[in-house]
């Protein structure tokens, strides 16, 4: 099963979509609804992630909008497709959040945190970045 959802994933992570290739570490497997909250380990519940995301992410199941207020969900990486939430802004540098659930993602799992925002830097850089959404 580990392997389906790697494969699935496309070997990167849901959130902030670094490829494994280019990830000091194992991607790991997360726990969509977090297990404390009442999350199966069924295949349905699982997605690949960093340890960075998964960490920020912890037992977060929803968070707040900074624009509207309003507790939404987190982004889903299963069932919501990343380029209808999230886009690349500054050259691929930082993650924006085009909808309610993509402005919470961004803040709770801290996309743009300093060390995310340095390897992308280097990234570009080196021809990696930014992925290509499909």
């Amino acid at each position: 099963m580990r392997q389906r959802v790697r494969q699935q994933a496309g070997d990167r992570c849901g959130y902030c979509r670094s490829l494994q290739k280019y990830v000091l570490g194992v991607l790991e497997i997360e726990h969509i609804l977090p297990k404390a909250a009442g999350g199966s380990d069924q295949e349905d519940n699982l997605w690949l992630a960093c340890r960075l995301c998964n960490s920020y992410k912890g037992v977060q199941t929803q968070a707040q909008d900074p624009v509207t207020n309003d507790t939404v969900s987190l982004f889903n990486p299963r069932h919501d497709r990343w380029r209808d939430h999230f886009i690349w802004t500054n050259q691929g540098i930082y993650v924006a959040g085009l909808t309610a659930i993509g402005r919470a993602t961004v803040i709770a799992l801290r996309l743009n945190n300093p060390y995310a925002v340095a390897v992308r830097q280097a990234w570009i850089s080196a021809g990696w970045h930014p992925p290509v959404e499909l």
